[in-house]
């Protein structure tokens, strides 16, 4: 049960961070499964800074964070040319 709700914290923190970036991201799927990886790197970035969420919202704003920096950071690393 725990991984269906990482999951879908993911895929929604995903959604979310497509529209922030407003089209700078990859696409409806492509954002999904960068929120669900940025869920991880935000996870991991909050924790290296000491932070920690103990309700649904602060593990959805971590994992929106987290799939924000993902997506600018490889939309920098694959930039055409």
């Amino acid at each position: 049960m725990q991984f269906l709700y990482f999951l879908l914290i993911g895929l929604a923190a995903g959604w979310l961070a497509g529209l922030v970036l407003k089209g700078r991201g990859f696409g409806l799927v492509g954002n999904l499964i960068v929120g669900v990886l940025g869920a991880v790197a935000g996870g991991f970035l909050f924790g290296l800074l000491g932070l920690q969420t103990s309700s649904m919202l602060g593990e959805l704003v971590t994992a929106t964070i987290g799939a924000i920096a993902l997506i600018v950071v490889i939309a920098f690393a694959v930039k055409p040319k």
